[in-house]
């Protein structure tokens, strides 16, 4: 039995934000996160954190800055450094996919 069908049975879905590319693992849409060699799936967790931050950023507004989907956090007009999101665009990212 493969993954795929063992999803469909189980009714377990990939994690949304696996419809952004990883900035981490270079894993593309769609596609598992790796080790940075490409070589293994990792398995502790859905994502890499950097996969979240991309995949909030691209869906969501976020609260704290107030600034657009696909539009960087900042504090005080200075993106935050490595590209990191506010915690509340987070949560907002997770309620605009449930609601989808």
């Amino acid at each position: 039995m493969t993954v795929h069908e063992l999803r469909r049975l189980l009714g377990t879905a990939p994690h949304p934000a696996r419809s952004v590319p990883c900035p981490h693992c270079g894993a593309g849409a769609r596609e598992a996160c790796t080790t940075r060699s490409g070589r293994h799936r990792i398995t502790d967790s859905p994502v890499h954190p950097a996969r979240l931050d991309a995949w909030a950023r691209t869906v969501a507004v976020c609260p704290a800055c107030q600034v657009a989907p696909s539009t960087p956090c900042h504090a005080g007009g200075i993106p935050l450094p490595g590209g990191a999101v506010h915690p509340q665009r987070h949560t907002e990212a997770d309620r605009t996919s449930r609601a989808a």
